[in-house]
C-alpha cells in the first residue's frame, strides 16, 4: 500500500498527498478491523488486526530500506491507536454493531490523520534528507509548479479527519455487512 508517511516523496503536492493517504489508510483499517471485530465478537480484535498490519509494514519497509531507500522518509503507519478506539467503541456500547459503525467509524476517521501528523513530527527534516540523497536537477520546462492552496483549505489534518470521519462510517458499515449478508 501507499503509506500515509510517503507523502513526503510527493514534494509538490505533499499536503494533498498527506490528506489522501491518511483517508485511504483510515478506510483500509476500518473495513478490515470491523470485519474481524464483528466476526469474532471479541473487543480487542481490531487492535490485533492493526498489529498484524503494522508488523507486515515493518517487514515491507525493511525491504525498501535494504534496497537503499531513505528509511527516514517512510513512516510506519499509526493504525494501532485508532484500532484501540474502535475496540473501545465496541466494548463501551456492549457490542452494539450500529454503535460500532457510527461511533467507531467517526473515531477512527478523525483520529488517524491526527495520530499520523504526531508521528510525522518525529521524522527527519525532508530538506536534510534531500541533501543526503540528491537527485539530478530538472530542466526549467520540467520544473513543477507549486499548487496554490486555498485560504481555508490548508489544514491537511482537519481535511483528512473531516473526510475520514464521514467515509469511515460507510466503510465500517461495509466491514460489518461482510459478516451479515443474510440480514440476521
Amino acid at each position: 500500500t501507499i503509506n500515509a508517511g510517503d507523502y513526503i516523496f510527493y514534494t509538490d503536492w505533499a499536503w494533498t498527498s498527506f490528506t489522501v493517504f491518511s483517508i485511504s489508510q483510515t478506510l483500509m483499517l476500518v473495513v478490515g478491523a470491523t470485519y474481524y471485530l464483528t466476526f469474532t465478537g471479541v473487543p480487542g480484535t481490531a487492535t490485533y488486526y492493526a498489529l498484524i498490519m503494522t508488523v507486515y509494514t515493518w517487514v515491507a519497509k525493511g525491504a525498501w530500506f535494504a534496497l537503499g531507500y531513505p528509511y527516514d522518509f517512510i513512516v510506519t503507519p499509526v493504525w494501532l491507536p485508532s484500532a484501540m478506539l474502535l475496540d473501545l467503541a465496541y466494548w463501551a456500547t456492549k457490542r452494539n454493531k450500529h454503535s460500532l459503525i457510527l461511533f467507531g467509524g467517526v473515531l477512527v476517521g478523525m483520529s488517524l490523520p491526527l495520530f499520523n501528523m504526531v508521528n510525522l513530527i518525529t521524522v527527519a527534516d525532508p530538506l536534510e534528507t534531500a541533501f543526503k540523497y540528491p537527485r539530478p536537477t530538472l530542466p526549467p520546462y520540467m520544473t513543477p509548479i507549486e499548487p496554490q492552496v486555498g485560504k481555508f483549505y490548508n489544514s491537511p489534518v482537519a481535511l483528512g479527519a473531516g473526510a475520514g470521519a464521514v467515509l469511515s462510517v460507510t466503510m465500517a458499515a461495509l466491514g460489518v455487512k461482510l459478516n451479515t449478508w443474510t440480514y440476521r
